[in-house]
């Protein structure tokens, strides 16, 4: 009778234990799957300031490159695509196309020198200036939360949890192709 008590004890102690343990890597990784959505969600608090800011320069520059109708159009369409996007990866690439129009927009207060002049379109690149540095150190938050949880759900013992949550890896932010190129200084 002792003997079966002792086996029922330490039946019941394992079972508890890996209950315990079981809730606690479930928490685990609820906790990082919910920081990443979060820390992508402080990206499109600053992407939506982008977005308001946008028309505003859109406009400025209008009075001064009439003939620049593509470039405009560009910005115009990535601010839309954004707006329309409803997935983390639609955002992100929304997101590319916006920063590689806005480029193209700042590049021509370069042929335009009262352009480069107006006071208006100088606080607005300076804005969307300091707005793309908070995204960038934003992007740094996302990356980080989204590689911590990427990383839980490939280690063992994680991973059998997080496949019977059916749990999937979340995208990084990644530079694009053009942003990894050499930058072309003139000096004529």
């Amino acid at each position: 009778m002792n003997v079966a008590l002792i086996v029922i004890g330490v039946i019941l102690f394992l079972i508890f234990v890996s209950v315990v343990y079981f809730v606690g890597v479930y928490n685990r990784l609820v906790a990082l799957k919910n920081q990443v959505p979060q820390a992508f969600a402080n990206i499109d608090v600053l992407l939506k300031q982008r977005h308001d800011e946008i028309p505003k320069l859109v406009e400025t520059v209008k009075g001064y490159a009439k003939h620049e109708r593509e470039t405009l159009e560009n910005v115009i369409k990535a601010r839309n695509m954004y707006a329309n996007a409803t997935s983390i990866d639609e955002k992100l690439e929304a997101n590319n196309m916006i920063t590689a129009a806005l480029r193209q927009l700042f590049a021509l207060s370069e042929r335009y020198p009262e352009l480069k002049a107006n006071e208006n379109f100088l606080n607005l690149q300076r804005r969307i200036s300091d707005i793309e540095n908070a995204i960038a150190d934003r992007r740094e938050m996302y990356n980080f939360s989204a590689t911590a949880f990427n990383t839980a759900i490939e280690q063992i013992p994680e991973v059998f949890i997080a496949k019977m949550l059916n749990y999937k890896p979340f995208p990084l932010f990644k530079a694009e192709e053009e942003d990894k190129k050499d930058v072309k200084i003139s000096f004529e």
